[in-house]
């Protein structure tokens, strides 16, 4: 293995979200600009603060998952029998696109689908506005867990610089998705790739498009796997989660669920429901009404679209 010299070098090499964030906050700054403009009402202060909040606190806490993730990848890839095929060429990056973007969607859904995970991710979702704040807004404590989803792909032979990134180039896709300023794109584009009006969906805590929409770049992804929902006509997305934060400290937008879990946990009876209140999706109960999401969703009579 490589030495402690090594691996600080080539994490100093993964830099292109400085790159990419002069041009978040710039976009930030067209879009409020243009909300005054048009009197649209797309932020609302204290939520904005909370994101920029968020945003700080991912900088510093991603900063070991993310090293020690480094150091994992390149163990795996060294000892990948595709190691000496899989270089860079143009077919390794398309393929690594798309093994990367369902790797994506995998992390999101179980982000959604494992409470314990959705207490990592739910500070995205508690933002009540859409626009590039909520952007920035990402989840904290995901950041833990985040990387071990990647952890196939340097087995299969990608090199960890290779997947880094292309796990930025994703990011830095997903960000135009969050606003309101775009409406519906062309059929085309809307039918293959993630969109604001997929987003928006995602973003909503109306029955009809909870959980759904969990793509990175492609939403075919969602299509195939039976979590897509359309951004219906008569029903605008209504944002933020199911029961609002009650405090816009960082800290209790960035924590709060875990607290909900742990008093959960103390209040149910057996091992068996103490578990379930982890790693079930959030919404369920061993003592009062179901409230996960495909559960209100199948009492409401409403389905999802599949490709």
């Amino acid at each position: 293995m490589h030495d402690l010299q090594f691996y600080l070098d080539e994490f100093a090499k993964d830099d292109l979200m400085y790159v990419f964030l002069p041009i978040f906050l710039l976009a930030l700054v067209i879009e409020v600009a243009i909300d005054r403009k048009q009197s649209r009402h797309l932020f609302e202060k204290q939520d904005t603060v909370a994101s920029l909040w968020m945003t700080v606190f991912v900088v510093f806490v991603d900063i070991l998952p993310k090293f020690l993730a480094l150091i994992a990848f390149y163990f795996l890839h060294s000892i990948s029998p595709l190691a000496d095929i899989v270089q860079r060429q143009w077919w390794a990056w398309v393929l690594l696109f798309f093994l990367d973007d369902i790797t994506y969607y995998c992390m999101h859904r179980a982000n959604h689908e494992v409470r314990i995970l959705w207490a990592g991710h739910v500070s995205h979702h508690s933002a009540v506005k859409m626009n590039f704040a909520t952007a920035l807004r990402q989840g904290v404590t995901e950041r833990v867990h985040k990387y071990a989803f990647w952890l196939p792909l340097p087995l299969l032979g990608f090199d960890p610089m290779m997947i880094f990134l292309m796990m930025s180039i994703n990011l830095f896709y997903q960000f135009w998705l969050h606003t309101e300023l775009i409406d519906k794109l062309p059929l085309w584009f809307e039918n293959v790739f993630n969109t604001p009006s997929h987003h928006r969906v995602h973003h909503a805590s109306n029955i009809r498009y909870l959980d759904c929409n969990h793509a990175g770049v492609l939403i075919i992804w969602d299509k195939l796997f039976g979590t897509f929902s359309p951004e219906a006509e008569g029903e605008p997305p209504v944002y933020g989660l199911t029961t609002n934060i009650t405090s816009y400290h960082p800290l209790h937008v960035a924590t709060h669920e875990y607290s909900s879990i742990l008093a959960d946990v103390k209040r149910a009876e057996t091992t068996a429901d103490k578990l379930r209140y982890i790693l079930k999706a959030p919404g369920w109960s061993h003592d009062g009404e179901d409230r996960r999401a495909k559960v209100l969703r199948h009492k409401a009579g409403l389905g999802l679209e599949h490709a």
